[in-house]
């Protein structure tokens, strides 16, 4: 008797989790490197009785739209943009960090520093710096950074067997379980450019006002099932 009101609460809850996803997105749409996500949904199937059998939605996982955002010239010799698959690495408490977003720029001391202060990494692991008195930083498509004075170092730039997996840790770092391997060799370093968010932010828009619409018809579902039930229990009762 219950089972519609389950159905629609089970539809509720995944609504309420999509537009969290959703807002997400739509509040990262001018974030350097972000990539949008999507709600995996799978059909969960319920046998309350001999002769019965009730689908529910269940939202298995969020997942990432791993494709490139828009390239943004800047001029900065520090905005550093990745096309292809591919990840800077960064030094944190915590052990190597990697993100997408290139906004670096150098901290008091000189060391090449990620937008929240966070050494970048090179691919000896250790944080690359550029030496006093030097004006122009120059860095090739493979990642080696330069001066007037030579070769600083290259940045650590790497990719994971399976990229889904990656764990978001929040200010756009990702963490792995997986070994990081060497981004493959048509991954290149843009510099003076950041990439853009992937973010579409009219289709999220229209999205958004969908799932609300959605969630409203659903809510008017289960308050009227509810209602449903209630009249015939009174009414079970007076007969009794």
């Amino acid at each position: 008797m219950e089972n519609p009101i389950y159905v629609s609460l089970s539809r509720q809850l995944t609504l309420r989790r999509q537009l969290d996803v959703i807002s997400n997105n739509i509040a990262n749409m001018n974030t350097t490197g972000f990539k949008q996500q999507r709600m995996l949904f799978t059909e969960f199937l319920e046998r309350p009785g001999m002769h019965e059998q009730v689908s529910f939605v269940q939202d298995r996982a969020v997942v990432r739209d791993l494709s490139a955002g828009g390239m943004m010239q800047t001029g900065n010799s520090l905005d550093l943009a990745l096309t292809g698959h591919g990840y800077f690495t960064v030094d944190t408490a915590s052990g190597p960090r990697y993100t997408r977003a290139g906004n670096f720029r150098l901290n008091d001391q000189r060391q090449i520093v990620d937008g929240g202060g966070l050494p970048v990494l090179g691919d000896n692991g250790q944080p690359l710096s550029i030496p006093n008195g030097t004006k122009d930083i120059m860095v090739s498509g493979d990642g080696t950074v330069s001066t007037e004075l030579g070769q600083v170092g290259r940045l650590n730039i790497v990719t994971f067997r399976n990229e889904q997996l990656m764990t978001e840790v929040g200010a756009g770092l990702y963490v792995s379980d997986e070994e990081p391997q060497a981004a493959p060799a048509e991954t290149k370093v843009a510099q003076g450019m950041l990439e853009n968010s992937n973010v579409k932010p009219v289709v999220e828009m229209t999205a958004l006002i969908e799932i609300q619409r959605q969630y409203q018809s659903n809510q008017k579902l289960i308050e009227s099932e509810h209602e449903r039930i209630r009249s015939a229990v009174q009414k079970l009762g007076r007969t009794a």
